[in-house]
């Protein structure tokens, strides 16, 4: 499928967020998993992702933060084994998949919120303060 690039930035953190570090995943491991189509935008001081993934369960979902890098990660199950004989069309991905995102601005990482509604998942990050860090001052 093809996507319109938006602007260089963002294109060359999509060729980055692409290529996991060396040694992250076997190379079986590579080669079998899917990668998450998602929308990343903001919203106030909010940085909001949506991700399409219908016929995930929320207990088939991972979704972590390390410093500025968002993960999700996740399976989804065939309801029934088809041979692959069988199949006139074979379109959807049926397995694991993973996304990581670079994000755009520091945010806090006590204020995530995901929602799995109607096979859409919306990842909501609020953004910290720039430069604002609070220093406890001992007595």
């Amino acid at each position: 499928m093809f996507f319109p690039k938006k602007n260089k930035k963002i294109n060359l953190r999509a060729e980055a967020e692409s290529i996991p570090p060396a040694g992250w995943l076997d190379r079986d491991e590579m080669e079998t998993e899917g990668q998450l189509a998602i929308d990343v935008y903001q919203a106030d001081k909010k940085i909001i992702i949506k991700s399409t993934i219908a016929g995930v369960k929320p207990e088939d979902l991972k979704i972590s933060l390390h410093h500025d890098l968002l993960t999700i990660k996740g399976s989804r199950s065939s309801a029934k084994e088809i041979k692959e004989e069988d199949y006139l069309y074979k379109e959807c991905y049926w397995g694991s998949f993973s996304r990581s995102i670079i994000l755009p601005a520091e945010v806090d990482s006590k204020r995530i919120e995901a929602e799995l509604e109607d096979g859409i998942l919306t990842v909501t990050l609020y953004k910290n303060n720039p430069g604002q860090i609070k220093v406890k001052i001992k007595d």
